[in-house]
Parts: C-alpha cells; structure tokens; sequence
C-alpha cells in the first residue's frame, strides 16, 4: 500500500482495509503498516536500505549532525520525492553525502589545494564543501547551479550505508535534513516520523541511529574563490578551519550568489514563536544554560550545562515546545566563538521565522 494515511475514524486512531483469505478483508491500524523504523541496523538491514534507495525510495538515517533524508543523488525521480516530501523550493540545492574523499572528483572538477586540505582534515565529519560541479551533478541537485555541495559523515551507520550503496552501482546520496522546509530538523528517528509520517509512503524508510552526537547542521564552505569561506556556521568552526588555510572571514555574506542549505534569514523554525535573550513569563517555555534560574512559572525545556550539550539539545528542546502547545519560547543566547556561533545562527533564524 502506498500513499498518505487515510483519515481517522471516529476514535480518532487512522486504520487501513486490507485483503485477507477468502476475498475477506479487515481494518488494520496504519501505523503498522506505514513508516517503518527501523532500530535494529545489522549488516542485512544496511543492505536492505541500499537496495530501496537503489530502487527509488527514500531513507532516513542518522549524521552526526542531524537525521538526513536520503535519495539517490543520480535519479531525478527520486530526488523530486525528496522536494516534494520536504516542500522544499525546486532550486534549493541539496547536499551529496559521499562514503570517503576518494568519491571527491566523481561530484566535482577544479578542485582547490585548500579544499583538499580541508577534506583531508575534517572528513569524515561535519563539514559540507561547495565546489565547482562535474556533469555527474546535474541540475536537479545542484538548484541549476554550477556548484555543488558535499560531505563525508562521520556517523557509522551513515557511512555503512554510503558504502554499501556504492558497493550495488550508487554514486552518493542526496540527504537534506529530514524535516519539512524550513521547520526543525530532527536529531532522532521519532521526531522524523512526527514530522514526515504524513509524507512518506510504505516503501520508503527510517533507520534508527539514536540521538544525533552534534545536533545542528554542518559548516557550509564555499570553495569556489582564491579563497575558502563559510556560508553556514557550525561544529567545524572557523578557528579549527584557520589552522588548516586561509579564510576569508568577511562578515557579509548575503552578495554571494551561490545558494546553499540554511542560509535563508528564516529557517529552523518551530509552531511557537521564538523571543530571544528576553524574560519569560508564566506558561512561556524556556531555554538557557544551567546556571540560569528558570523564571516563576516558566517552562523549563532545556538546560545544558555545556555548548555542545546546548547544540545537542536545542532542535529536541524547540520540538517538545511544540508537542506541549506552547505559544512562545525564549531563548537566551550563548555566547562566546566556536560552536556557540552556530548555535546562535540556528536559534536567530528560528526567532525570524514568526
């Protein structure tokens, strides 16, 4: 069976008819038939993912950063379904997860000295590189640019199943977050479900990886100057980047023609609205470090006692603020460089989506 779920009965639980012996047919609930995560990934499954994304259907599956929504990047109908489950604007490119750096010049040409330094240094791991594109990139990943962006992962089973893609004729795979467009991006598999389960038919996939080790998206770096430059904060920080090479740290970037994942002024956002480094009030959810005292009556969602606990924790934070129905969060920004900058970026656009 395929397609969206069908509408809820009376009880309000969504059941299915299907065909049983003798012509006869009975009710089934949808959710044992629809979206199958998937928490137990051996070698099998590994394999039985490959072959889908093979096939044409889309699998979900962990990154360090956050859970991807995978495609074969070679197959223009499978990375329409990719648009289409997402909402995702049809020029918006999309990042090519590659299993190692020796996939690099299958998906780019005219590579820069700095970029190979790069990936040498930082990959696998979460860092997505925008080069000048090979004719394997096409049009319907790249947004019709001549660019395109791409990654090594640095979560095993990501890199499991890249390689046993490759291994069945695959040539990497096309994985935005695995959200809708411009809402929060999941870091575990429930909150996949919770956000694509209306979206995704039967065939398709979630691998269950478990809670994402970084939780905001990679640094996005544009390497198509005499110079590298950072169109997207994130754990791979611009202080880690300056050991390695060069970096053009010029603070506008919005003159930049290039277009990449996550650089809209809003993006990340949750249903509630998001007030920064404000006072909340009674009934307001709430975000800080731990060594700030919650407000009388506020609604405690998050307190990290650390930056990366505070980047681990933020998208999980921002959805339970939905899934209470609170109408507003304040955050309180972190501060200082490294990743509490891309903390700060995310949270930003957050605020500007309402």
């Amino acid at each position: 069976m395929k397609g969206r779920r069908p509408r809820p009965l009376d009880d309000g639980d969504y059941w299915v008819r299907v065909s049983v012996k003798l012509g006869r047919s009975k009710l089934v609930k949808w959710d044992n038939l629809h979206m199958e995560i998937i928490n137990n990934c051996t070698q099998e499954v590994i394999e039985r993912a490959a072959k889908a994304l093979k096939d044409g259907h889309l699998v979900a599956f962990p990154t360090e950063t956050v859970y991807g929504l995978g495609a074969d990047a070679t197959n223009k109908k499978s990375v329409s379904k990719i648009y289409s489950t997402k909402g995702r604007p049809i020029d918006h490119p999309l990042i090519v997860h590659i299993s190692s750096i020796n996939q690099l010049d299958k998906w780019a040409v005219n590579i820069p000295e700095y970029a190979l330094k790069l990936s040498t240094e930082f990959w696998p791991g979460p860092m997505t590189l925008i080069l000048e594109r090979s004719n394997l990139a096409e049009d319907f990943i790249t947004g019709s640019q001549s660019n395109v962006g791409l990654r090594v992962p640095a979560e095993p089973l990501a890199l499991a199943l890249l390689s046993e893609f490759e291994k069945i004729g695959g040539s990497g795979i096309a994985a935005p977050s695995a959200n809708r467009f411009g809402a929060v991006s999941p870091t575990t598999a429930n909150a996949v479900k919770d956000e694509l389960e209306n979206f995704l038919n039967d065939e398709d996939l979630i691998l269950d990886g478990g809670p994402c080790s970084i939780g905001v998206e990679s640094t996005i770096i544009d390497c198509t100057k005499v110079l590298p430059r950072v169109l997207r904060s994130g754990a791979i920080t611009n202080e880690m980047i300056v050991t390695v090479c060069s970096l053009d740290q010029s603070k506008n970037i919005k003159g930049s023609k290039i277009r990449a994942p996550g650089v809209l002024e809003s993006h990340y956002s949750p249903k509630a609205k998001v007030v920064l480094d404000s006072m909340a009030k009674s009934g307001e959810g709430f975000i800080a470090m731990s060594d700030i005292p919650t407000p009388r009556g506020a609604i405690r969602l998050a307190s990290p006692t650390t930056i990366q606990e505070y980047a681990r924790d933020l998208y999980a934070a921002l959805r339970l603020c939905d899934n209470k129905n609170l109408d507003k969060v304040i955050i309180l920004l972190p501060q200082g460089e490294g990743l509490a900058v891309a903390i700060r970026d995310r949270v930003t656009k957050a605020a500007a989506g309402k």
